[in-house]
């Protein structure tokens, strides 16, 4: 299906340019594509050349794209003969493109596995660092904290519901998350936040420094990459104590 994508935007490229040579066209009563409309049409290619690469994880910026390359593909396709759907057509290509989602799910495991080795090994500098100062604990599990307020005596229990302000940075401070009176819970969000909200009771404050492992491991979600350590601040709003059902 991606080859199929591929091809499908490639052919857009070559109607532009085919619809534009006119230079041994005959003189007609009907007008060609204005400039404008041109660059409007191209503007959109552009645009549907962005959304692929983002769909499919492939590059955050242009920079990690070799444009020369991309020009000779885009150049490939406009001389081969025959039509995407023909037998032999792959085989003008440098590269097969029946191959693409082989090779780029290749280019996107190899890329994920370098960023969740570096994101491990920054964690870790920034953890082993924290722990050493004095406002800063760490519990067994590796989760690190500073309370700024315990709140009440009776602490959040993992079935418990809370409601929460809470604000989510990465380790260069970027913000990845943030809510104010969100409500879930305890034992349904990450590891990292069911044990840091057992230290708080309703009023409770404090920040939480998540290792990977208690957060989202190696497979990150979307606006999270592998291997992140995270940092939370948290203010417990409410709880709502677990009630079990009583057995008939």
């Amino acid at each position: 299906m991606k080859a199929i994508k591929f091809f499908a935007a490639a052919a857009v490229v070559a109607a532009l340019a085919v619809s534009c040579n006119s230079s041994n066209d005959p003189k007609v009563d009907v007008e060609m594509p204005t400039a404008a409309e041109v660059d409007s049409v191209s503007y959109l290619i552009g645009v549907n050349f962005g959304s692929f690469l983002k769909g499919n994880n492939f590059a955050e910026n242009l920079n990690e794209i070799n444009m020369a390359e991309v020009k000779k593909g885009m150049q490939a396709f406009l001389d081969a003969e025959g039509t995407p759907y023909d037998p032999d057509f792959g085989e003008q290509f440098k590269i097969n493109p029946n191959d693409m989602g082989r090779i780029l799910n290749g280019f996107i495991t190899k890329k994920q596995a370098y960023k969740a080795a570096v994101n491990l090994a920054k964690g870790k500098e920034f953890l082993a660092a924290n722990a050493k100062k004095a406002n800063v604990d760490t519990t067994a599990s590796g989760l690190q904290y500073t309370i700024v307020a315990e709140g009440a005596a009776e602490k959040v229990a993992p079935q418990d519901t809370v409601w929460v302000n809470y604000k989510g940075t990465l380790l260069d401070g970027t913000v990845f998350d943030e809510n104010d009176s969100t409500q879930f819970v305890a034992n349904r969000v990450i590891k990292g936040w069911t044990e840091g909200l057992g230290l708080l009771g309703e009023g409770g404050k404090a920040t939480l420094y998540i290792p990977a492992e208690l957060a989202y491991g190696e497979r990150g979600n979307r606006s999270i990459e592998p291997n992140s350590t995270l940092i939370f601040d948290v203010e417990v709003l409410k709880v709502g104590k677990f009630v079990p059902k009583e057995e008939k």
